[in-house]
């Protein structure tokens, strides 16, 4: 018998919740597919970055191991906010478009729309942190990590993703034009910077290092980098998924009320 027969419409409800976020989640990703520019920098920026820092820079800084080594923890958190940047954008063209009064008149929720969004980033994330470690693997890098160590790289790495996807679409939600959500990411862009992400903490000025050590880049690079390189990884890994939960908690708060707000003043 049918689950509509045998009295159970809250999985009915759960199955097409489920079956809506999925189809949201492919329409952000044709979407994006369509904007040949935006596939190519998704892509491409983050090879060149991996690049420039590794020749250009790495020459003249000193780490201890080969720069190559070093890096590619923090271009792949680097990265994750890049890619996440375009969440904002397209979320906001959809709320100043019309775009979610359509939905909303067909029957789809902000959750589905919202989740479309931030699981269509979390794979595009994916793709390019695939492609960078590729490249990194091409030029050199050289891992000592088993296949579980990889796995738990892997898996901070999607937390920290999830956790500035999520924030992408919160600064989408609350700027009025494309061009705001995009110069809005920036914050997501500068945190690996002051981080142990290119170069060593202790190499900081003394009023930096406090900033440096306690913010949430720090512990998802060394817990990526510990993992991966073999290395002491201490408190770090539960340190960055609480950082990376907590951020997403509240992102996720934050979303669903500013999607109300927003929705409501039409």
């Amino acid at each position: 018998m049918s689950e509509l027969t045998t009295g159970r419409p809250g999985a009915v409800a759960g199955a097409t919740a489920l079956g809506r976020g999925l189809a949201m989640t492919g329409r952000c990703l044709r979407i994006g597919w369509r904007n040949v520019d935006a596939v190519v920098t998704s892509l491409v920026l983050p090879v060149m970055l991996m690049l420039m820092f590794v020749y250009l820079f790495g020459g003249a800084i000193h780490t201890g191991t080969a720069y190559k080594t070093y890096v590619l923890p923090g271009v792949l958190v680097l990265c994750a906010g890049f890619g996440s940047a375009l969440a904002a954008v397209r979320v906001c063209e959809d709320m100043t478009g019309g775009v979610v009064d359509r939905l909303i008149s067909m029957n789809v929720g902000g959750i589905a729309i919202l989740a479309g969004h931030v699981i269509a980033s979390v794979l595009r994330n994916l793709m390019s942190s695939a492609l960078v470690v590729g490249v990194a693997l091409a030029i050199g890098f050289r891992p000592h990590a088993s296949p579980a160590a990889w796995l738990g790289a892997a898996g901070v790495l999607l937390a920290f993703i999830l956790a500035v996807s999520a924030v992408s679409v919160v600064i989408g939600l609350l700027v009025t034009s494309p061009e705001a959500a995009n110069g809005c990411t920036f914050v997501l862009l500068f945190l690996p910077y002051p981080s142990s992400a290119f170069v060593p903490v202790s190499t900081m000025p003394s009023w930096l290092q406090g900033f440096a050590r306690h913010q949430p880049a720090t512990p998802v690079i060394g817990s990526i980098r510990g993992l991966l390189l073999h290395q002491p990884l201490g408190s770090q890994p539960g340190l960055a998924l609480a950082w990376c939960a907590g951020i997403t908690a509240v992102a996720v708060a934050g979303s669903a009320a500013a999607f109300r707000r927003r929705a409501a003043r039409g």
